[in-house]
């Protein structure tokens, strides 16, 4: 066999077969959660949730199943999409290690961050917010029973 013909070392294709397998995972999660596949604004929002800051290449590469980002990355990957990180990075095969009830309630990652910030709120502030949304909630029920 010729040296240009040798074929790839048993744990690269290992490694290479995982990587596509989580770019498949990570699609179809950031699908699910309604997120779109933008790796700018994947690396922007990453940030906001613990990550550590990555090019939109490197997303890109995720994406792709060229790559699997680092471990911070990945908590907050799994973070923004209300999974569990194991799950994220190893598919069904870790599903026996998951938090119980951790997707029980899956948001769009925006309505997440809205959501600590709401918590973060003092108890006035908050009760104003809720009043706020009390009263859109009653002009679209008007609007319905029109």
């Amino acid at each position: 066999m010729c040296s240009n013909c040798r074929r790839a070392p048993a744990w690269r294709q290992v490694m290479n077969n995982e990587q596509i397998a989580f770019g498949a995972r990570l699609r179809a999660a950031l699908q699910h959660a309604r997120v779109v596949e933008s790796p700018s604004h994947l690396a922007r929002l990453l940030a906001r949730f613990g990550g550590e800051p990555v090019s939109p290449q490197a997303v890109s590469s995720w994406l792709r199943g060229r790559a699997v980002p680092r471990q911070a990355n990945l908590k907050a990957l799994a973070k923004m999409l209300s999974l569990d990180p194991q799950h994220l990075q190893f598919g069904e095969q870790a599903r026996s290690g998951a938090r119980p009830g951790r997707a029980a309630l899956r948001l769009h990652p925006n309505d997440r961050l809205a959501l600590e910030t709401f918590l973060g709120l003092s108890a006035r502030q908050r009760r104003l917010v809720r009043e706020l949304i009390d009263e859109f909630a009653a002009l679209h029920g008007r609007r319905d029973d029109g």
